[in-house]
């Protein structure tokens, strides 16, 4: 049993590092904003069971912060939203609990790491200098899918052989993220 544990660790350790990475990459690219990127990433990566359109319209109104409001950081509602979908996917109704105690120990690990839950908080020091805010923002949404992965792969480690590493492994230039979002835009 420990053989077993040893060995997939390694992979879950370079499934979480993929799944921050495409997280990153979709906001870097502008393909999805914060929240948008975490959820896409961990739905699409671990098999979440949405399309891509149900994932982006259950994440766009969390994305910059509860949709302007400021309040909640857009990455850490995504982690949430990502790890309540892959740890109550099968029994929803029976994992609630689970799943709020997973939302729990998201916010009390993102805020522990960053200071603040609240993205006028977090963005305070940066709010007027749009490079470093989207600096930041690329780097706490890679951040939050790392922590909503790490948490759903120690709950559901069985995920580790069933991820779409051809999705997670993928990586879009500025140039053709710009070109895949109209393409979505025009496609519905």
């Amino acid at each position: 049993m420990n053989d077993q544990r040893e060995k997939s660790e390694p992979d879950a350790d370079a499934l979480i590092a993929s799944i921050r990475e495409r997280a990153r990459n979709l906001y870097e690219t502008r393909q999805m904003l914060c929240t948008e990127s975490v959820v896409a990433a961990m739905n699409h990566g671990l098999h979440g069971g949405l399309t891509d359109a149900q994932a982006m319209a259950m994440a766009a109104p969390f994305s910059v912060a509860l949709g302007e409001s400021g309040c909640l950081c857009g990455a850490l509602s995504g982690a949430v939203m990502a790890a309540g979908l892959l740890l109550g996917n099968a029994h929803p109704y029976r994992r609630r609990r689970d799943m709020r105690d997973s939302a729990r120990q998201l916010h009390d690990a993102f805020k522990s790491a960053n200071g603040a839950t609240c993205c006028r908080v977090l963005s305070r020091t940066v709010r007027h200098d749009n490079k470093a805010h989207f600096r930041q923002c690329a780097d706490l949404t890679a951040q939050a899918a790392e922590m909503a992965a790490r948490l759903v792969l120690q709950e559901r480690p069985e995920l580790v052989d069933r991820a779409d590493n051809a999705f997670l492994g993928r990586r879009q230039s500025v140039f053709s993220g710009a070109l895949l979002r109209l393409a979505r835009l025009f496609s519905t």
